[in-house]
C-alpha cells in the first residue's frame, strides 16, 4: 500500500523540522501531530477493515511512532500508557469503531446522502417466526 511509506516519511519530516527550533511538549505538538497521523490512518477504514495482521501492524507501527513523537518517548518505551493518554485506540480496534459509527449513521440517516441513500437495511424473518431474511 503507497499509504505507508508516505506516512512515515511525513511523520520523520514532520519531527526533522520541528525538532531544533521548538520545545518538544505534549501541548504545543499534539494537535498538529494528532491531524497528520489520525487523518491517514483514517483514511479509506472500510478499504483497510479486514487487512492482514502484518499490514495492520505496520500501520500500528506508525501510530505508535506518532505517540512516542509527541511525549518524547524513547523507542523502546510501552507505548500502551502513551496510548491511552492520548485517548487513541489501536488501529485495528480504531478501523471498527470508525466503520461502526459510518453504518450508525447510515441507519440513522446523519450520513451524507450518497452513502444513506445507497444502504438499505435486512433483518431476518426468523424474529417474526418465518427465518427467511428481507431487506
Amino acid at each position: 500500500m503507497p499509504m505507508f511509506p508516505e506516512l512515515c516519511r511525513a511523520v520523520s519530516t514532520y519531527s526533522d523540522r520541528s525538532a531544533p527550533f521548538v520545545d518538544l511538549s505534549h501541548a504545543r505538538f499534539s494537535s498538529p501531530l494528532l491531524c497528520l497521523v489520525l487523518s491517514r490512518l483514517d483514511y479509506g477504514n472500510a478499504a483497510l477493515a479486514g487487512l492482514p495482521t502484518r499490514e495492520l501492524s505496520r500501520l500500528q507501527s506508525v501510530q505508535n511512532a506518532g505517540a512516542r513523537f509527541i511525549f518524547s518517548a524513547n523507542k523502546y518505551d510501552h507505548v500502551s500508557l502513551l496510548l491511552r493518554d492520548l485517548h487513541w485506540l489501536r488501529a485495528p480496534q480504531r478501523i471498527d469503531y470508525k466503520i461502526a459509527v459510518l453504518v450508525y449513521r447510515c441507519l440513522h440517516g446523519l450520513a451524507p446522502a450518497y452513502l444513506s441513500g445507497a444502504s438499505r437495511t435486512c433483518r431476518r424473518d426468523s424474529d417474526y417466526g418465518h427465518g427467511r431474511r428481507t431487506c
